[in-house]
């Protein structure tokens, strides 16, 4: 991958709306790209920590570990703990375990989970794990009147919580989102949620056919689809996996880190 700075990634997608004509947008994953690590395990945690796990969820979390050969027994937080190692040792599906972490709150209102997720964002240190290349593109994008959106694969409580913290009203982030009866979160999530092909179908339906994806950021193999469906691809601090992947976006370039200096 060819390396550019945020200021000759930034002059091609203005050169690219030069030509274009259109104003167009500019999307962004979240965990690893425009901030480190990852929020939707933050969120996890925090609630592994907070030790409250509703009847609906228990329930659903024994179901999935059953399909995936591992053990129900114990309570909430010991199925729940015992997916996630079996994610981290790879014998868990990442998708399965972002939409775990997205309903894991099942039985919790929607207030509740949003007011949880506000407090983890709070207290996670978002601030000084910001990429500073990332958000410098982004303020120049907004600055022209570009449209920018964040999507991510983690749950849309604390993405939309981070996100407002860098510039993205709650109706640019696309995110994974829980299903609701009435006021109550559902041990369900709607499917796809934006992981792998689900990012780009799900960007799609908040945008529209009608503008074009001028750039899109990100930093693992789950991205892939992503990228490669903008006009300019840009990985960010990638991944081996996604080195390993680059041949199949065309022209996907290396963004430059910045120094928490520059942030």
């Amino acid at each position: 991958m060819q390396r550019q700075s945020s200021d000759e990634v930034w002059a091609r997608i203005e050169a690219l709306v030069a030509t274009t004509g259109q104003a167009g947008v500019v999307a962004t994953d979240g965990d690893g790209t425009l901030w480190s690590g990852d929020i939707g395990e933050d969120l996890f945690h925090a609630f592994i920590e907070h030790g409250e796990v509703a009847d609906p969820a228990i329930e659903a979390m024994r179901r999935e570990a059953r399909q995936h050969a591992l053990s129900d027994a114990g309570g909430g937080l010991d199925v729940a703990r015992r997916i996630y190692d079996a994610y981290l040792q790879g014998q868990f599906p990442e998708e399965r375990v972002c939409e775990l972490m997205t309903w894991c709150f099942a039985g919790w209102t929607r207030d509740r989970v949003d007011a949880f997720a506000r407090d983890v964002v709070g207290r996670c240190g978002l601030e000084a794990r910001l990429h500073g290349e990332v958000l410098h593109v982004l303020d120049r994008a907004r600055a022209a009147g570009l449209e920018t959106i964040l999507v991510s694969a983690s749950p849309v409580a604390v993405v939309a919580a981070a996100g407002a913290r860098v510039g993205f009203t709650v109706d640019r982030v696309v995110a994974a989102g829980p299903r609701f009866d009435g006021d109550v979160m559902l041990a369900e999530v709607e499917r796809p949620i934006p992981y792998g092909p689900g990012k780009v179908s799900r960007l799609l339906e908040r945008i529209g056919t009608g503008p074009t994806l001028l750039a899109a950021f990100g930093d693992n193999a789950f991205d892939v689809a992503l990228l490669a469906s903008a006009r300019i691809g840009v990985a960010v601090r990638p991944k081996p996996r996604l080195r390993e992947r680059a041949h199949e976006v065309a022209g996907l370039v290396e963004l430059v880190e910045m120094g928490p200096d520059h942030c």
